[in-house]
């Protein structure tokens, strides 16, 4: 299958900038402990206010519930994510991110932010502003994708209950 254009050069870029700037090693900046990169990944879906149900948040990283459960098991040992029942239906769990968990999201972006800054110096003021731009509708429609492809699993799971 032959990319078009537009998708090829996301497809050439994108691993550019994610290999140029990403962070090696994921560590709580107040104990210092290592943290395994897919708990992190599980961490920054999660959020500190809005709980996600645990079910969700399986089916949207592709694993089992009982998958997941191990692995937020871990993370509510080590004190970074909460696992309380849902008020509503109890047989759904809630998640939620901890402060030592919203801590070590905040510390332990994917990108390292030097290297960030290293490769952002290496354009002109113009430059800068024209790739933050496009960094920004990049963002915009990536999140306009991922809601309709939400809005697209809900109705396939109602039309099959």
């Amino acid at each position: 299958m032959r990319l078009r254009h537009d998708v090829a050069q996301v497809f050439r870029d994108y691993p550019r900038i994610y290999f140029a700037c990403h962070r090696r090693h994921v560590r709580d900046p107040q104990s210092a402990a290592l943290v395994s990169s897919r708990q992190v990944s599980i961490m920054d879906h999660l959020d500190a206010d809005s709980p996600t149900m645990l079910t969700d948040l399986a089916e949207h990283l592709g694993v089992t519930p009982a998958t997941m459960s191990i692995a937020v098991g871990r993370l509510v040992e080590q004190g970074y994510v909460t696992r309380v029942l849902d008020p509503v239906d109890r047989r759904k769990v809630q998640l939620r991110l901890t402060d030592a968990g919203v801590r070590v999201c905040a510390a332990n972006s994917v990108l390292e932010p030097t290297l960030v800054e290293q490769m952002l110096d290496h354009l002109t003021a113009g430059e800068r502003r024209a790739a933050l731009q496009g960094l920004a509708l990049l963002g915009k429609a990536a999140l306009a994708s991922q809601q309709s492809r939400s809005k697209v699993v809900r109705r396939s799971r109602k039309a099959a209950s």
